[in-house]
């Protein structure tokens, strides 16, 4: 097999893909890029002509959706033991929450992110990035319910792909300051964020940026 390689922003979506690679300890080169990389890394333009992060190439693989790329690891280097599959009675609850964390949580927090911090003073929108704030601690109640169905995880008793793509949007919600919206979700997020393969990531990133 080839080694994958990982186009990469420090905390960004593709740091579910960089967890993920360290879950399934497999030998990987990670590219770090400044961001936003479309325009302070114009050369990557080729590489991606959407200029975002994640980028994964894999040999012939060229993919660029975070929770897409999680399920795919998983079930090409993985056995699939981070992933569900047809037959597998979590199978669609594992997809569910596979697509929660990007689709409904991760959504809402890149308005906010968007009006609130990155655009220049004079385009921030303050009702907007409020009225988004409120519309992702709203979706909330949906991972709310998903813990309460089985034993600690959103697709199950076992950690999967899933519950990073659901834990980058805790984590990013941490660095926004949200609220985590109640007890059970704040230690769900405790549980993620002191995970052997999280710490290392979190490390791994921290290397590539020189600190």
């Amino acid at each position: 097999m080839t080694m994958p390689t990982l186009y990469h922003c420090r905390d960004a979506r593709s740091f579910r893909v960089l967890w993920m690679l360290e879950e399934l300890g497999i030998a990987y080169r990670l590219e770090n890029l400044p961001f936003p990389p479309r325009d302070k890394a114009p050369a990557f333009l080729a590489d991606n002509p959407l200029g975002t992060v994640p980028l994964l190439v894999d040999g012939a693989v060229r993919m660029t959706e975070s929770a897409a790329i999680c399920h795919y690891l998983a079930t090409t280097y993985g056995d699939g033991h981070l992933a569900r599959g047809p037959g597998d009675a979590g199978y669609p609850a594992y997809l569910d929450a596979l697509f929660f964390g990007e689709a409904t949580l991760t959504f809402s927090q890149t308005l906010v992110l968007r009006y609130a911090l990155f655009e220049p003073e004079a385009r921030r929108q303050p009702q907007v990035a409020e009225d988004y704030r409120r519309w992702y601690l709203g979706r909330l109640i949906g991972l709310e319910s998903l813990l309460e169905r089985d034993g600690g995880h959103v697709a199950g008793a076992a950690f999967s792909a899933a519950d990073i793509s659901v834990g980058y949007a805790l984590m990013l919600a941490d660095m926004l300051r949200l609220d985590p919206g109640s007890d059970r979700i704040s230690a769900y997020w405790g549980r993620l964020r002191t995970r052997p393969a999280f710490l290392r990531a979190k490390a791994a990133q921290q290397a590539e940026n020189g600190a």
